[in-house]
């Protein structure tokens, strides 16, 4: 295994500490210290961290074995962009309050039972699997796939964590919610626990979705500079020598 790999399962690591263990500590923070400033601290924990492991995988994507090379398939280049668009429509309620992520609104806990949630309680840990499954196939390398393997490890981690937070905090109420969803995409709706609402899908917020996402491929030109920029800063330098000093 590449060492750049082993960096970037212990950089998962550190996220998933952070995040999960801030999601876990949300209770104490907001009793203490108060919800807007304890949300300010758990954004400027978490926010830095997110955006160190995004340019590290885009610096190292290509590294370690090239286990397959499917870039050239026919139609490879459409199916990695809409499964990553769909993707990114399971990602989307985790921002469905913009404004309470830099507490510009106090931010709440709530119960989500429409739109996407029918089709998945964890439509969170769905929309990774896909932007893992899809990039990890377009890149073909070993470091992909420890990083989505490891990425996963988290998802799956957080729906158990996460369905354990609401349980505490909401009781029956979550538990009325468990039994009527399911965590495999479309399992309650085949199954009859739970119906689609098409026009619960109609959300302006769901087109600015569609529309980051044409962004990002419009963005994917400049990400070869962006990449080369951060293997030559200072940071990404550490990173490595630091994990050869201590396991080299």
């Amino acid at each position: 295994m590449h060492h750049t790999s082993l960096v970037m399962l212990l950089l998962l690591l550190g996220f998933a500490v952070i995040h999960s263990g801030g999601a876990a500590l949300r209770p104490w923070g907001e009793q203490h210290l108060g919800v807007r400033l304890w949300r300010l601290i758990f954004v400027g924990a978490s926010l830095p961290m997110s955006v160190l492991l995004v340019a590290y995988f885009l610096t190292h994507r290509y590294d370690g074995l090239r286990l397959w090379n499917l870039q050239g398939v026919p139609g490879m280049v459409t199916a990695v962009w809409v499964l990553t668009a769909l993707g990114f429509v399971f990602l989307y309620p985790a921002t469905f309050h913009l404004l309470e992520i830099p507490a510009l609104l106090k931010p709440r806990v709530r119960l989500y039972t429409t739109g996407i949630l029918r089709i998945s309680r964890h439509p969170q840990m769905v929309g990774q699997l896909l932007w893992c499954c899809t990039h990890t196939l377009w890149l073909g390398t070993s470091f992909a796939l420890v990083a989505s393997l490891g990425l996963m490890a988290h998802h799956l981690f957080a729906v158990w964590h996460g369905d354990r937070r609401l349980h505490q905090r909401f009781g029956e109420a979550f538990e009325e919610v468990r039994r009527t969803t399911s965590v495999v995409p479309f399992q309650a709706v085949l199954d009859g626990r739970q119906q689609l609402v098409l026009s619960e899908f109609l959300r302006p917020a769901y087109g600015g979705v569609l529309l980051a996402v044409a962004v990002f491929w419009w963005s994917h030109r400049w990400i070869g500079a962006a990449t080369a920029a951060f293997s030559a800063t200072p940071l990404n330098h550490l990173l490595g020598s630091r994990f050869l000093a201590v396991f080299g």
